[in-house]
């Protein structure tokens, strides 16, 4: 992320500093450096800051970076200026540029964030473009109105920036009420209440303000006791209301707005009835369909969400409703259109309107991508074969030498090797910025010679013309796993394409919520899992890579044993736990994909995406018997059957995010 150095400060880190010692001789000066950092040693920070630069030190960039970053707000322009010199054109100067922005927005210094926005790179920092938007605004040149909607609207943080330039543009008149009670409403659907509280207060109206964290705090005592239908602010307060109470009941929610306020305003009626409609479709609710069914009559003209249309075209598949999802997936943006995901189901509505020609040749253009999951449907569904793709001509000495001596590839192994991770990957894609297919090759060749594997598949997957199999489905420990999977009774394949998935095949690889290893089994599930097969088990047997494939298949297998042998529903329960999509499943009989699609996670519904693809993948370079990757989906999903026991208190292997 743009700020994620910034992000990783604590109340521990900025504590008392300790007292200056001399670098540790036995350890990196960027791992002592990124330590003191942390602790906000500002005076051993000087100390390595001299050391780096004295033995000439290949990361010194780093350790200055930690070293200015750490006071930050103490600096002038010139402390700036020397560091961009020494390190032009390295991903530490743009990342302290991007740092040193955000810092000269809070001090309002508008020219010299001017100045200094002009050499900035990577532009991936939406307070940072909130700040240069406004910076020519106080200017006195004239910003657009659309580009300043556009950059608050993308305002996910409620940061400082976004919310300067809103200000100013209420100000000079350009954002009208309209406007802010447009992104009060965007923000509760995304469940941000402190982006709506900010939306609401720049209306200047201290009442409105109160009343909305009030609704916030209880919506239901809210609609009970202060809510009303006009005029029009408190009618606003009162949707966002009902929209919270959609979050947590959704059929509440639509009794309240029929019973008691039919009398707002008609477009405001219609943008709850989608929130309903999206909350069911979430819960994967019979009446999804019938909310946003009435939402369109209410107000044909409202504009709804990409996230709202792409759960009333899910809901309308789930629901065999072909027409409807047709209508959603056309109402998309452009952008979202173009996703291989809903050419694919626009196709499939197609085909099932009676427009087979039509369907065909939707499904023809998507077919050009095999490795691509809806791609290799679209192909199995057109009877297509799905070879691997021809290697491309081997890398040059030239080429792979042009690789190795491209300075921020080399920092990058060298900080990941170090442990700097987090570090090296943000180097390392910075690094990527331009290149054609051939120099990604040799970088990806560069990382996978140092089995840096996240990064060799990673930055083969960014070529377009020349795709290198081995290189973005790679096979590494290759004779541990199939020992492992062939030992617990599963396809090997579908073992590889799961791995590749959790870990990147990354060792040492540990999730945010303590998942660990190869297979990224989270503690208590490992643990479960030794008593179910009788394994002796100790958490410091997590990072051992044979013990990891041993309780990762293990646990793996009891999975599928639960539902079947479906892998489908097999990797939604590893990601999401086994609880979830065994309630996911209740319902009616539908086609897999149809099920598949209507996974309420984003991350767990990439995943099983993103496993079957490469099962069926790995098959292929594996030499195993074939299975399409329709196969591995199975044809339908619905109720569980008699064997749906024995799991019901067993977490994920790897948690998931709720969206």
């Amino acid at each position: 992320m743009a700020r994620a150095t910034l992000a990783l400060l604590t109340a521990a880190a900025l504590g008392a500093q300790a007292a200056p010692t001399a670098p540790d001789p036995d350890a990196d000066l960027a791992v002592q450096a990124r330590e003191a950092w942390a602790k906000r040693d500002r005076r051993r920070l000087t100390d390595l800051v001299d050391a780096a630069r004295a033995q000439n030190h290949p990361l010194a960039g780093w350790v200055e970076y930690f070293d200015l970053n750490a006071r930050l707000s103490e600096l002038r322009q010139p402390d700036l200026d020397g560091f961009y010199t020494r390190h032009a054109g390295s991903y530490v100067e743009d990342r302290l540029r991007n740092d040193w922005l955000l810092e000269l927005g809070r001090r309002r210094d508008w020219a010299g964030l001017r100045r200094d926005h002009a050499g900035y790179q990577m532009r991936d920092d939406r307070e940072v473009a909130c700040y240069a938007l406004l910076a020519d605004h106080a200017s006195g040149n004239r910003i657009a109105t659309d580009a300043a909607q556009a950059a608050w609207m993308a305002q996910k943080d409620g940061d400082d920036g976004c919310q300067q330039l809103a200000s100013a543009m209420v100000d000079a008149g350009r954002f009208k009420p309209d406007t802010l009670w447009a992104k009060a409403r965007q923000a509760t659907e995304q469940g941000r209440p402190r982006a709506a509280r900010q939306a609401v207060a720049l209306l200047a109206a201290r009442p409105l303000d109160q009343q909305l964290a009030e609704l916030q705090d209880n919506a239901g005592r809210y609609l009970s006791r202060k809510a009303r239908s006009g005029p029009r602010p408190e009618a606003e307060l009162t949707a966002l209301a009902l929209a919270r109470v959609a979050a947590n009941d959704p059929g509440q929610a639509g009794d309240l707005l029929q019973d008691k306020w039919s009398r707002l305003p008609k477009d405001l009626q219609a943008w709850v009835w989608v929130q309903i409609g999206r909350q069911s479709a979430l819960r994967l609710q019979d009446d999804a369909l019938a909310a946003f069914e009435r939402a369109a009559r209410l107000a044909p003209e409202l504009a709804w969400s990409d996230d709202a249309l792409a759960w009333n075209a899910r809901a309308a598949l789930r629901a065999g409703q072909p027409a409807a999802a047709l209508r959603a997936i056309e109402r998309l943006g452009a952008s979202e259109q173009r996703e291989a995901a809903w050419a694919y189901w626009k196709a499939r509505a197609t085909r099932l309107l009676g427009d087979a020609a039509g369907a065909r040749a939707q499904l023809a253009a998507l077919a050009t991508a095999p490795l691509n999951y809806f791609g290799r449907l679209a192909a199995e569904e057109l009877g297509l074969a799905t070879p691997l793709p021809a290697a491309p001509a081997p890398l040059t000495a030239d080429e792979r030498r042009a690789a190795r001596s491209q300075p921020g590839l080399a920092r990058a192994l060298q900080l990941i090797a170090l442990g700097l991770r987090s570090e090296g990957v943000r180097e390392w894609n910075f690094s990527l910025r331009g290149m054609g297919d051939r120099a990604l090759l040799a970088a990806a060749q560069e990382a996978c010679d140092r089995e840096v594997w996240d990064r060799c598949i990673n930055t083969s997957e960014r070529t377009r013309a020349e795709i290198d199999i081995a290189q973005r489905y790679p096979t590494p420990h290759r004779a541990e796993l199939m020992r492992e999977a062939q030992a617990s009774g599963i396809d090997p394949a579908y073992v590889y394409g799961l791995v590749r998935q959790e870990s990147r095949f990354v060792l040492d690889a540990r999730s945010h919520v303590g998942a660990a290893g190869l297979m990224q089994v989270m503690p208590a599930t490992a643990k479960w899992t030794a008593r179910k097969v009788g394994l002796a088990y100790s958490p410091e047997l997590m990072h051992d890579r044979d013990f990891n494939l041993r309780i990762g298949t293990s646990y793996l297998k009891l999975v599928l044993d639960r539902f079947d042998g479906a892998q489908a529903l097999a990797a939604a329960a590893y990601n999401a736990g086994p609880n979830r999509p065994a309630r996911w499943r209740d319902g009616p009989v539908i086609d897999a994909a149809v099920w598949a699609e209507n996974i309420p996670f984003n991350e767990t519904r990439d995943y099983v995406r993103k496993v079957l693809l490469g099962g069926a993948v790995y098959a292929q370079i594996l030499g195993l018997p074939l299975t399409s990757l329709r196969e591995r989906l199975g044809a339908s999903v619905g109720p569980a059957g008699a064997r749906e026991a024995g799991l019901a208190d067993v977490p994920p292997a790897a948690a998931a995010s709720a969206p």
